[in-house]
């Protein structure tokens, strides 16, 4: 049985994540499951490219990522369905983040979206193909 469930939204890019969002909710209505929605901000705070930003650049940046991700999911699901979301904002790597928010969760199921992959993602895997190998729970990737 489905008890949590893990949505992984990009809040960048929100047309695309509405189909993910409006799954993952479809899934936790029908199993009457805790939803999670996840977004995760890259860390820039110890990298060469950190050194080019604010003290307090981290701070606002999580701050400003809560705000869009309720937004977003209040937009896609209604008040009253994001009222009962938890919304989780992790900064770093997006797959490490995803995995270890579900698993700190005891999460059942991962719902991630999948775009075309680029050339690189040949070479290196995109997040979500990361998250289906590497996951100990199970993973619904929407196309």
């Amino acid at each position: 049985m489905i008890k949590s469930i893990l949505c992984a939204v990009d809040i960048s890019q929100p047309k695309v994540e509405t189909e993910v969002l409006k799954i993952a909710a479809q899934f936790a209505e029908l199993n009457n499951a805790q939803l999670d929605v996840i977004t995760v901000v890259p860390d820039f705070g110890m990298s060469v490219v950190g050194s080019f930003f604010n003290a307090d650049h981290t701070a606002k940046a999580n701050a400003e990522a809560k705000t869009v991700l309720n937004k977003l999911v209040e937009g896609v699901l209604g008040a009253e369905v994001n009222q009962k979301v938890r919304h989780i904002v992790a900064m770093g790597s997006a797959y490490e983040e995803i995995l270890k928010t579900a698993e700190a969760a005891n999460t059942d199921l991962i719902v991630i979206g999948a775009h075309k992959p680029d050339f690189k993602d040949y070479l290196l895997g995109p997040n979500a193909a990361r998250v289906v190998r590497h996951s100990e729970c199970s993973v619904y990737v929407v196309r």
